[in-house]
C-alpha cells in the first residue's frame, strides 16, 4: 500500500456530517458487471476531454455520461445537456446496476437524471470543487469507484476551510448529502497499479445526480410557499 502523504487526515469520524463512506460496497463480481455496463456506455458515448470555461484549458480527466442528461464543460461554461458534445447523439440510458445503487444509497425517492463518468489516468486529478449545477440540492450525489485507488479530499462549504483526505479503492462508494451536499471535494492523486479490474489501468468514477427538482422537492417546497402566501 502506498504511503500516505504527510499531513493527510484519515480518521473517518472527522468527516463532515452528510458524507457517508461505504468501503467495499461492490464486491468483485458486482464491480465486473458494472464495468461491463460502463464499457457499453463508452461504445455509445465515447470519452471526451472537457475544457475549462473561458480559458479552454483541458481537464486531466476524460469523461462521458449516461441518463437523460449529461454534464459537460467547455469555454461556454458548466452545464447539463441531453446530447454528447462531440457525436451530437443522446446519452445512453442509465443501466439497471446504477439505478439499483441509487435506490439503495441515495435515500431519495426521485430517480437520478445524470451519471457523470470520469476516467482518471495515472497522472489525472480533480481540484476542489462543488457540485452546484443542479437545481435540486435536496438529492445527494452518489459516487462509485472502479479500478485504481485514489486519494479523495473533502472540505467544507467554503473554499479554504480545513479538508480531510482518505483513500478510495475499487468498489467503494461515497455519498454527499444533507449538510455535505455542497462541500468542496476533489481527487489529489491516483495510485497506479493498485487494482487489476481495468487491464489498461486507471480509475473510473461514476457520480449519480438528480438535476431538476423532482416531485419530492416540489412537495417539500409547497408548505413553505403557502406559508409565505398566507402572511399578512
Amino acid at each position: 500500500m502506498p504511503a500516505m502523504e504527510e499531513g493527510v487526515q484519515t480518521s473517518l469520524q472527522s468527516l463532515p456530517r452528510g458524507v457517508r463512506f461505504h468501503p467495499g460496497y461492490l464486491d468483485g463480481n458486482a464491480q465486473a458487471a458494472l464495468l461491463a455496463a460502463v464499457r457499453s456506455i463508452f461504445a455509445a458515448a465515447p470519452l471526451f476531454t472537457p475544457r475549462m470555461p473561458k480559458s479552454g484549458r483541458p481537464f486531466t480527466v476524460r469523461m462521458s455520461n449516461c441518463g437523460p442528461l449529461g454534464w459537460v464543460s467547455d469555454e461556454n461554461g458548466y452545464r447539463y445537456q441531453p446530447l454528447h458534445p462531440e457525436t451530437g447523439r443522446p446519452w445512453p440510458p442509465m443501466p439497471a446496476e446504477l439505478l439499483a445503487i441509487w435506490r439503495e444509497l441515495a435515500g431519495y425517492p426521485d430517480p437520478p437524471e445524470a451519471c457523470l463518468i470520469n476516467f482518471y489516468g495515472a497522472g489525472a486529478k480533480m481540484g476542489l470543487h462543488q457540485d452546484r449545477d443542479e437545481a435540486d440540492f435536496a438529492a445527494p450525489v452518489v459516487s462509485i469507484s472502479l479500478g485504481d485507488s485514489c486519494l479523495f479530499r473533502v472540505g467544507g462549504l467554503r473554499r479554504g476551510e480545513p479538508t480531510r483526505a482518505f483513500r478510495l479503492n475499487s468498489g467503494d462508494a461515497v455519498t454527499l448529502g444533507g449538510q455535505a451536499r455542497l462541500c468542496f471535494h476533489g481527487v489529489d492523486r491516483i495510485y497506479p497499479g493498485t487494482s487489476r479490474l481495468l487491464p489498461e489501468g486507471g480509475r473510473i468514477n461514476l457520480t449519480l445526480r438528480r438535476v431538476t427538482r423532482g416531485a419530492f422537492a416540489r412537495a417539500a417546497q409547497a408548505p413553505a410557499a403557502e406559508a409565505m402566501h398566507d402572511k399578512p
